[in-house]
């Protein structure tokens, strides 16, 4: 593979032109906008469809990571697998990853110690047309301007080996953890709501298991949930919508959820 794993969801999934995506992004986080309100946390779970369905609760996280832009230097960003069968946790041979708004440039370093792990292979078939993470990416070259990256698609894992990881790359104040997962799948628009209120609810409490059927990241999630309650972390939903309320069907619709992992009280 190349040195730098290129776009594969551009204009499918998000504008493939700079000048549209960007001016997109920048509507979507003033349409979110938290208005200079609580702080940024620690980590978040956001979703990751297309930007017409998901993307403004995605902004909801964002918005708030704009006051995060002079300290955040690197995240941490875990989303599932949706492509092929995976065991463990991938991260990708490539240097950098590149989006129409430019290259992010991978933490080779921490990526190294990471591959240490049992749980943590290599693989750039994994990363390859994997969308979970790529759909962060625009949206966090917005908010934060240069970061360095480590990008792990998440497969068949136990949260404890995904706790295990976390643990490893979660660092101080310089690091951010980004879970990507969307919620229920092709429900009716209530009983939509009615699924993703109790999940909900079940993660602001930090009361895993989460199941597939609830969370499509739902392995990612459990992980960072355990994390949050081995360090008393707090968890508070920020938005809780689906592709009914944005610019879907009411018929069948994704649940989408944003959530933000605070190292204390909320804010």
């Amino acid at each position: 593979m190349s040195t730098t794993r290129p776009p594969a969801v551009a204009g499918l999934f998000y504008p493939a032109q700079a000048a549209d995506l960007q001016r997109e992004i920048r509507t979507l986080l003033e349409r979110a906008d938290a208005g200079g309100g609580p702080r940024a946390a620690k980590a978040y779970i956001v979703p990751h469809a297309g930007y017409v369905y998901s993307g403004p609760i995605a902004a909801t996280v964002y918005a708030r990571l704009r006051s995060a832009a002079d300290r955040v230097e690197r995240v941490v960003l875990l989303g599932p697998c949706h492509r092929l069968p995976l065991g463990g946790l991938a991260l990708p041979s490539a240097a950098s990853f590149s989006t129409p708004l430019g290259e992010i440039a991978l933490d080779r370093d921490l990526a190294r110690r990471a591959l240490a792990l049992a749980q943590v292979v290599e693989s750039d078939t994994a990363h390859a047309r994997e969308h979970s993470l790529e759909v962060q990416l625009p949206f966090l070259q917005e908010v934060l301007g240069d970061f360095l990256l480590l990008p792990f698609v998440v497969g068949e894992a136990t949260p404890g080996a995904v706790a295990e990881v976390i643990e490893l790359c979660r660092g101080g104040p310089e690091t951010l953890v980004l879970i990507s997962s969307d919620l229920s799948h092709y429900l009716s628009y209530a009983a939509c709501a009615k699924a993703d209120e109790r999940t909900a609810d079940a993660i602001v409490s930090l009361m895993p298991p989460i199941l597939h059927d609830q969370a499509c990241g739902a392995t990612p999630v459990n992980g960072v949930l355990e994390v949050a309650r081995t360090h008393g972390w707090t968890a508070e939903l920020l938005d809780l919508r689906s592709s009914g309320d944005t610019a879907g069907d009411r018929s069948r619709v994704v649940g989408y959820g944003a959530f933000a992992f605070h190292e204390g009280s909320a804010a």
